[in-house]
């Protein structure tokens, strides 16, 4: 794990830390593979430099942020507003993170794909594999 996501944790307050350290664990061991780093301030992994999932932290708690989420038909997972694919879950006691759930959500990261990388380059989303 990234130097700056085990600060990131710490730095966090009683309660949501707990929530960050679950999350980085569940993340690390369903990605074993992903680069982990701080990026745009907050915990972020990546499959060959494609952002898949991260962790920030919010008023209402800590938000769980997959960035082609909108397509893992997950009613848990509350799609995003904007152009994009992203879906997020915010939890705001450690209790309530379904460890079962997080570990389905990081597998269908793994398949379901949108390619943020290249948004610039090509200035839409494209679909990543199948």
């Amino acid at each position: 794990m990234h130097p700056g996501t085990l600060e990131f944790n710490a730095s966090q307050p009683d309660g949501y830390r707990e929530i960050c350290d679950l999350l980085a664990r569940e993340i690390g061991r369903g990605l074993p593979d992903a680069d982990n780093r701080i990026w745009h301030a907050h915990p972020v992994w990546f499959l060959d430099a494609n952002p898949v999932v991260g962790y920030s932290k919010l008023k209402s708690g800590i938000r769980l942020f997959f960035w082609s989420g909108a397509g893992f038909d997950e009613d848990a997972l509350h799609p995003g507003t904007g152009k994009f694919k992203d879906a997020w879950i915010v939890y705001r006691n450690v209790v309530e993170v379904d460890s079962v759930a997080v570990r389905r959500w990081l597998d269908k990261a793994r398949r379901i794909q949108w390619n943020y990388r290249d948004l610039r380059k090509n200035g839409r989303l494209v679909r990543i594999g199948p």
